[in-house]
C-alpha cells in the first residue's frame, strides 16, 4: 500500500508560480513511477509530468518549459514546480504512484489561475 498526500495548491494570478508537494507513505525508491495528473471541469484527467525511480522525467507538451518535476528521496516527496501559470492550468492536481503493478492516487489539490 502507498498513501499519497498532496499539498501546495491555491489561487494564483496568471504568470505566477506554485509548488505542489506529494508525500508518500513509504520509501519512494521502491516506487517505479510517480507523477502528477490534473483534471479540469468537464475534461478527462491528463498526465502533467512523471518521474521514474531512476530520475527520468517526461512532461505533457502543454507544460514543457514551465513545469519541473523532481523528487527528494530522503523525504519521500515528489515536487511539481509550476511557473508561468496560465488560466488553462486551472484544475485539480492529483499525485499518482505505480508500485508492483498497482496504481495509487492522492486526494487531489485545487489549483486556480486567474487571468
Amino acid at each position: 500500500q502507498v498513501q499519497l498526500v498532496e499539498s501546495g495548491g491555491g489561487l494564483v494570478q496568471a504568470g505566477g508560480s506554485l509548488r505542489l508537494s506529494c508525500a508518500a507513505s513509504r520509501n519512494i525508491l521502491s516506487i517505479n513511477n510517480m507523477g502528477w495528473y490534473r483534471q479540469a471541469p468537464g475534461k478527462q484527467r491528463e498526465l502533467v509530468a512523471r518521474i521514474t525511480s531512476g530520475g527520468s522525467t517526461n512532461y505533457a507538451d502543454s507544460v514543457k518549459g514551465r513545469f519541473t518535476i523532481s523528487k527528494d528521496n530522503n523525504k519521500n516527496t515528489v515536487i511539481l514546480q509550476m511557473n508561468s501559470l496560465k488560466p488553462d492550468d486551472t484544475a485539480v492536481y492529483y499525485c499518482n504512484a505505480l508500485r508492483l503493478g498497482v496504481w495509487y492516487w492522492g486526494q487531489g489539490t485545487q489549483v486556480t489561475v486567474s487571468s
